[in-house]
């Protein structure tokens, strides 16, 4: 499963490149603007921190609107800019929660942070440690926040509930999730976040939950099943069918297939 997960999240990108390339040039301006306009406006504390929270807000509204498109490319379909404005109307009030808790998690890292390394001792290097493993827990869960909302769920409480729930009940799965988080991100950095950048990050999302529901899926038509032993071969038939024979060689040199 994990093999047919990398082929087809990179097809699925491949496919969309120029799709790609297009949001991520909005998340890059999005980015540049959440730095320099709080930069700009740093003669008053106030200003410059709502200009950073504007930002934020309009960030994840953005990036839920990709996170749908995203899911049209997992689905094989072809989104279009039509789908985009469609799409933000669907996520935006959704995406203020998800702003909320993005804003606190920037006040705790600046101000909660800070505050208690310089207490030290037993207490700061506690609350310290209890910080950043809580945040390391909602990063990992937070990975489902997007895929859920354009997939499975609106309601904000129920998204939540849901991350954690498919956090404790596939965490080797999400811990793999992760690492291809964090290496999708890293070679954005050559490209200065243009291929894959983060709406290669949000395809790599809803690949991975598009494949993992069909255990969930198969579990409700099998009752009392063994959950670690999903035949994944059977149930992802349809899907490798779809994605076909492809490989990298034959997309880069067709004539030598």
């Amino acid at each position: 499963m994990i093999g047919f997960l990398i082929k087809k999240a990179f097809f699925d990108f491949w496919d969309n490149m120029l799709r790609v390339v297009l949001l991520n040039i909005g998340f890059i301006a999005l980015i540049g603007i959440g730095v320099y306009i709080p930069y700009l406006l740093r003669f008053n504390i106030f200003l410059s921190l709502f200009s950073f929270a504007a930002v934020l807000v309009v960030f994840n509204v953005y990036a839920g609107a990709a996170a749908m498109m995203a899911r049209d490319m997992a689905d094989y379909r072809a989104p279009t800019f039509e789908n985009f404005k469609t799409y933000l109307r669907e996520v935006w009030k959704t995406t203020l929660i998800l702003s909320l808790i993005t804003g606190l998690q920037v006040i705790i890292a600046f101000i909660a942070v800070p505050f208690y390394t310089s207490v030290g001792g037993v207490l700061g290097l506690g609350a310290v440690s209890l910080i950043f493993w809580v945040s390391i827990i909602w990063w990992l869960a937070a990975q489902y926040f997007f895929p859920i909302l354009s997939r499975l769920d609106k309601d904000p409480k129920k998204i939540l509930k849901k991350c954690f729930l498919l956090l404790f009940d596939n965490t080797g799965f999400t811990l793999f999730l992760g690492i291809g988080s964090i290496a999708t991100l890293a070679i954005s950095i050559f490209t200065a976040f243009l291929l894959p950048g983060v709406t290669g990050l949000l395809i790599w999302h809803q690949t991975a939950m598009k494949l993992r529901l069909y255990k969930y899926d198969y579990l409700d038509e099998h009752p009392g099943t063994d959950r670690k032993y999903i035949p994944w071969d059977a149930l992802l038939n349809e899907e490798k069918d779809k994605v076909g024979p492809r490989s990298l060689k034959g997309m880069i040199f067709p004539w030598k297939e």
